[in-house]
């Protein structure tokens, strides 16, 4: 006699961690020959490009660079304003100890502090900081037995989850390339800052290809050969195809963008341009939603079976949601009397997350950069600290599950009074994840060590006293009967439900010993 099991192979995806670190990069700058000398530095922007990602056991490497650029105050008669443009490489390392090669490494890395310190008039230290979140995922292949098809007293414990199956992941590389008009009176004489951020991502799936869409949303300060400055804004839509294998529209995607390289530079004086080159890549994965019906345990009230069980640890229930909130603020600055705000950097962070079974609460810091110009033409900024809190509904009412928040800055408007006073109004918005960390237990290696006959007549009647802890299958499994003769017996009305202390009685099967021992094999 053979066991003949059906089962259902699937591929698990599982959050092996999720990392946060901050990184500091320091370097040396020295003035080019054609600029003059540095006074002080008055603002400080950049932008993060990722070069190259290895994942190897216990570690993954990042390469990458800082596009950087200092607008700082000259020593010279002719200039009141100049700019500096470098790119400070890094490589890090960062400490995982659970990461293995052939993992799968989902980051996001934000500059969020820069620093200037003037050594002298040709030389500069510039100091950055850099939060580096890492999710870390693992997908491993199992075969779940879903039935036993040949026992027909077989009883099986069943549960039934949903789970997201991995069916592949890719990555595709996109490569922008454009030309920005400036007003024809402009004649450049250098960028003074440049800010790149990637907007409006949206993923479309038709067949056997996901469609990842976004926008590079560029801003561009730069200085006109009569000491000018004026800033320009383009939009530049990003489209890239990934290859992926039987999916459908009915799937899930989980899309990345990632910057990995930026270019951009004046043309020549006679085109009135600036010219934009910008390498993205897109990284997908998509899963198959899955409802799985798992044998959670199982006996046979007339055979001697045994079986082994191993837990996998997996996510589901993934779910994201937005949440909309509007940021409100006043400061003062008083050189903008008959002045200029030229421009508005904004960074968003979230401070701390509070989170209960029904709710979440998270405390977050918007650092907010003026740059302006007073009425004799000179330039500063100033930076406001303005603290903000929102709260949400805790979708999978689970205190323990994995959340994940982001923030989004949808408009904002700034409204500079004749003394000084700006108003601020920032409409943000807030993406948050969710997902639940979930053990699947696996039946595997079933085996008949005795065969008994099966006569399907009661051998005695048993009394028995609920004691705590006890449900109704594990009383039929202790006493080899079945939850349904039990509940024929007593007339249970519910058998998710017994009482402690209550009386009931348990029929028993009888059990006659023969040798002979037999192993399942699949279906």
């Amino acid at each position: 006699m053979e066991i003949d099991v059906s089962k259902e192979q699937i591929c698990i995806n599982k959050l092996v961690c999720e990392k946060k670190e901050i990184v500091f990069i320091e370097e040396d700058m020295i003035v080019p020959d054609s600029k003059p000398d540095i006074l002080n530095s008055i603002n400080l922007n950049g932008n993060v490009c990722i070069y190259k990602k290895e994942i190897m056991d216990e570690r993954i490497k990042i390469d990458g660079c800082i596009n950087t650029y200092i607008i700082y105050l000259p020593d010279s008669k002719e200039d009141n304003l100049r700019g500096l443009n470098a790119s400070i490489e890094f490589s890090q390392s960062i400490s995982i100890p659970e990461c293995k090669e052939g993992m799968l490494a989902e980051t996001c890395i934000e500059l969020k502090d820069l620093e200037c310190k003037v050594l002298n008039e040709r030389k500069i230290t510039v100091r950055a900081g850099l939060e580096i979140k890492i999710k870390l995922y693992s997908n491993e292949d199992i075969e779940i037995v879903t039935s036993i098809n040949n026992i027909k007293d077989i009883q099986t414990l069943d549960d039934t989850i949903w789970i997201n199956s991995l069916i592949g992941n890719g990555k595709q590389k996109v490569y922008l390339k454009d030309t920005i008009n400036v007003d024809e009176r402009d004649e450049i004489a250098e960028i003074l800052k440049a800010e790149v951020s990637l907007e409006d991502s949206d993923i479309k799936i038709s067949y056997n290809k996901i469609l990842s869409k976004c926008e590079a949303n560029v801003k561009v300060m730069y200085l006109t050969e009569d000491n000018r400055i004026n800033t320009i804004t383009s939009k530049i839509p990003a489209v890239g195809f990934i290859d992926m294998p039987n999916i459908s529209e009915e799937n899930i995607c989980e899309a990345n963008n990632e910057i990995n390289n930026i270019i951009i530079r004046p043309n020549s004086s006679e085109e009135h341009s600036i010219y934009v080159e910008i390498e993205i890549e897109a990284n997908c994965m998509a899963f198959e939603k899955k409802e799985i019906a798992l044998i959670q345990d199982l006996y046979s009230p007339t055979l001697n079976m045994l079986f082994s069980q191993k837990k996998i640890n997996t996510t589901s229930n993934n779910i994201s949601k937005n949440k909309n909130f509007t940021i409100t603020s006043k400061t003062n600055i008083p050189d903008l009397v008959d002045g200029n705000l030229l421009d508005v950097e904004i960074s968003t962070s979230i401070l701390k997350e509070r989170k209960t079974k029904e709710k979440l609460i998270n405390e977050g810091e918007l650092s907010v950069n003026f740059i302006f110009q007073n009425s004799n033409g000179n330039v500063n900024s100033k930076i406001q600290k303005i603290s903000f809190e929102f709260d949400d509904e805790n979708t999978v009412q689970d205190e323990d599950a994995n959340i994940d928040t982001s923030l989004r800055i949808i408009n904002k408007n700034f409204d500079v009074k004749s003394n000084g006073d700006i108003e601020c109004t920032i409409d943000m918005e807030a993406i948050v994840e969710f997902s639940q960390n979930t053990i699947i237990n696996i039946i595997d290696n079933i085996e008949i060590q005795d065969i008994e006959e099966n006569t399907n007549d009661y051998d005695s009647l048993v009394i028995y006293i609920v004691q705590k802890g006890d449900t109704l299958w594990k009383i039929a499994k202790k006493f080899r009967s079945t939850v349904d003769s039990i509940v024929r017996m007593n007339g249970i009305e519910n058998s998710n439900q017994v009482q402690v202390g209550q009386k009931i009685y348990i029929p028993k099967f009888k059990y006659v010993k023969r040798k002979g021992s037999v192993n399942a094999v699949s279906a």
